[in-house]
C-alpha cells in the first residue's frame, strides 16, 4: 500500500495576499480562515506573525497549475 506523499504549496485558488494560509490549512486539513486569524493573531499579540508570514512567502513554492485545488465553495457538475 502506498502512501501518497503530501507537499506545502501556497494556494493559487484560496489566497487572499500571498496564498501561505490557504497552502497551509489544505496540507494540514483545516479551514485556511483559522490559519489566518492566528496570523493575525500572532501579529497584534506576538509581533512575529508578520516576519513568519513573509518568510513563508518566500520559502514555500507557488502551487503549480496543474494540481490546483478547487475553492471550498466548489460544486461539481453532475
Amino acid at each position: 500500500m502506498e502512501k501518497e506523499t503530501k507537499k506545502l504549496y501556497r494556494s493559487q485558488s484560496d489566497r487572499w495576499l500571498g496564498g501561505v494560509c490557504g497552502g497551509l490549512g489544505v496540507y494540514v486539513g483545516i479551514d485556511p480562515t483559522i490559519i489566518r486569524i492566528l496570523f493575525v493573531l500572532l501579529v497584534i499579540f506576538g509581533g512575529g506573525g508578520g516576519l513568519l508570514y513573509i518568510l513563508l512567502w518566500i520559502f514555500i513554492p507557488q502551487e503549480p497549475a496543474g494540481i490546483d485545488t478547487p475553492p471550498k465553495n466548489f460544486t461539481p457538475d453532475e
